[in-house]
């Protein structure tokens, strides 16, 4: 997609959070791989599929510096709802938080720091709806995981970002794709989603691709 095509859509779709807008320039200030935030128009569509599926517990894998949790705590409608969002890297913490805390979000967001995999079976919730943009590496595991140890259930939606990689996903003949193991993770995850009769999903080409997944 050019450039020109996507400040296009940015153009027409409803305005950035002035929060997530701020937050959007410090990351690219003041973090290594700003290219990893959400950004508006992934953002627009986390908080639009949040007020449709209308979640009462939520579990993000990745925070990164909050942009998208913000985002899908932004959609949440039911009183007592909740984002649990889980980061690996916990210099990221206070970064993620202040900006959580100016959003006026601290009772709806949940920030839990370790891997992912420690993580969610401390939490002891089964959830509605699932945000996976962690470890491409480690994405198998948590499709297995969430899909095999009962943390989603029949209805639940699971979202997966990056699953087009940049391309490489079309690459697999290259020795770069063969060796990168970010690759072959995101390549086993699509396979196991494709090849799972328990769910119905379909790829979107929103940035780097965006798998939307219903459990049955």
């Amino acid at each position: 997609m050019t450039s020109e095509l996507e400040r296009y859509i940015i153009d027409h779709i409803s305005p950035e959070d002035p929060v997530l807008a701020e937050l959007d320039r410090q990351t690219h200030l003041r973090v290594i791989q700003p290219r990893m935030l959400s950004g508006h128009w992934q953002g627009q569509l986390l908080t639009m599929l949040t007020e449709m599926i209308r979640p009462m517990y939520v579990l993000e894998l990745g925070t990164f510096t909050g942009y998208s949790a913000i985002a899908l705590a932004r959609g949440l409608r039911r009183d007592g709802a909740v984002v649990h969002t889980v980061e690996v890297n916990d210099e990221l913490q206070d970064f993620a938080a202040e900006y959580i805390e100016k959003a006026g979000l601290r009772e709806r967001i949940v920030q839990h720091i370790g891997p992912a995999l420690e993580v969610v079976p401390r939490l002891g919730e089964v959830f509605d709806l699932v945000f996976i943009d962690a470890d491409k590496r480690e994405y198998p595991a948590y499709y297995r995981m969430l899909m095999d140890e009962g943390y989603v259930r029949s209805g639940s939606i699971l979202l997966a970002d990056n699953v087009l990689w940049s391309g490489k996903v079309a690459e697999t003949a290259t020795a770069s794709a063969k060796n990168d193991r970010q690759t072959q993770g995101i390549l086993e995850f699509n396979r196991l989603v494709r090849e799972d009769p328990r769910v119905d999903k379909v790829i979107v080409p929103l940035r780097d691709g965006l798998t939307l997944i219903r459990v049955k």
